[in-house]
């Protein structure tokens, strides 16, 4: 065997665990109990998000829902693993994984106070592409449905998930290379960050709709900032996620499913994984900012470990400030109905995000029944590095 041969043999994926699993139902963890005003508004709070119908209770009991309602980009929130379980499935040992983008289809009813969301979850397919950052590269989609307590299905999420060999990407180093070294922010210009973003809250507070009638194509959004991200912002989004509360869930399986994937090791990286019967006495053994694949997100030694040069950012968090973003503009009588976003690149510890939004067309008799506007949406970093792209399609009255 020639030696480009045998390095070639030594970064092919082991996918036997995967093949067998396209197309099945799958487990995972579901939360116990039902959400409450306080999980909504610690929320809000981790995406940076300040609607007031979302925290306030007054200004949301004088609104058209009468009390605090959830953003529609909650629903990830009350999922398991930041929505990407049912995309990773099968094991591949020494991987690693990161989100690579989701499409989001709402069908309706708001999530509030007091409901209780149950998940089906089905791993969909999945491709094998060659990448400059890690060799060969498992491109996975899983499917969520999210119901409430009456069977009603409120949304569902078709999540990409990008799997590789850690090993790998740490040797080719190719994010360390592609991205510059933490900026440095003088006082000018985080003064600058803050009017921006003061400029996008007072942008429509008040939750005004406009019109379908008036946005023409080629209408801008106001421009949305975040950040600068750090090991703080990344903890507070982290802790949002209500799975990560101690003892907040328990593990569920289709019934009828032979081997439904419910909380089987993906394969991850020593150092990466979860100790499951430990954690039944010391639950931070399973906690993922001390243990398990998150640890990259706060800890750069452990990122440089998975091929990232510094932490990050998730890529759920990236998904709900789209449709934060959107449904900011689109008001309290508007609807955020579908997206579709691709994830580039995170947001690093240090970085700035940019949010930009185009009308690119508009939709007078949608399959939803009432007339919507699509929108392109980037995300971008102070650099001007793309690190998301996507379009959204929003329910507008006429």
């Amino acid at each position: 065997m020639s030696p480009a041969a045998a390095a070639a043999r030594q970064v092919e994926l082991d996918l036997s665990d995967v093949q067998r699993r396209v197309g099945q139902e799958v487990g995972g963890g579901e939360l116990i109990e039902p959400c409450s005003a306080t999980d909504i508004r610690r929320w809000v709070m981790a995406m940076d998000y300040p609607s007031p119908i979302h925290w306030d209770q007054e200004f949301a009991a004088a609104s058209k829902f009468g009390g605090i309602v959830a953003p529609q980009s909650f629903a990830v929130g009350l999922d398991f693993g930041h929505g990407v379980q049912p995309a990773c499935v099968g094991h591949i040992a020494g991987s690693h994984l990161l989100f690579g983008g989701e499409e989001w289809w709402h069908y309706g009813p708001r999530i509030c106070p007091g409901d209780r969301l149950t998940q089906k979850r089905r791993f969909h397919d999945y491709k094998v592409s060659d990448t400059r950052f890690a060799g060969p590269t498992l491109f996975s989609r899983g499917d969520t449905l999210h119901l409430n307590q009456h069977g009603v299905p409120i949304c569902k999420e078709r999540a990409t998930s990008i799997r590789y060999l850690a090993a790998e990407a740490e040797k080719r180093g190719a994010q360390n290379a592609a991205v510059p070294k933490a900026p440095s922010w003088t006082a000018e210009q985080l003064e600058a960050v803050d009017r921006q973003r003061r400029a996008w809250i007072m942008s429509n507070r008040e939750g005004r709709t406009p019109s379908f009638d008036e946005i023409k194509v080629g209408y801008r959004l106001p421009r949305r900032v975040l950040g600068p991200h750090s090991l703080v912002s990344f903890a507070t989004e982290y802790r949002a996620f209500i799975f990560n509360v101690w003892g907040s869930y328990s593990w569920v399986a289709p019934a009828g499913v032979p081997d439904p994937w419910i909380y089987q090791d993906p394969g991850w990286v020593p150092g990466f994984g979860f100790d499951e019967e430990g954690a039944k006495i010391d639950p931070r053994m399973r906690d993922g900012l001390y243990l398990g694949p998150s640890r990259g997100h706060v800890d750069a030694g452990k990122a440089s470990k998975i091929g990232m040069p510094r932490a990050y950012g998730y890529g759920a968090t990236m998904g709900a400030w789209v449709t934060d973003y959107v449904a900011y503009w689109a008001g309290h009588d508007g609807f955020v109905r579908y997206s579709n976003t691709s994830f580039r690149g995170p947001a690093y510890e240090g970085d700035v995000t940019y949010l930009d939004a185009e009308v690119t067309e508009r939709v007078a008799e949608s399959s939803w029944g009432e007339p919507l506007v699509r929108l392109a949406v980037n995300m971008t970093n102070q650099d001007g590095a793309l690190l998301a792209q996507g379009k959204v399609d929003v329910e507008l009255p006429r």
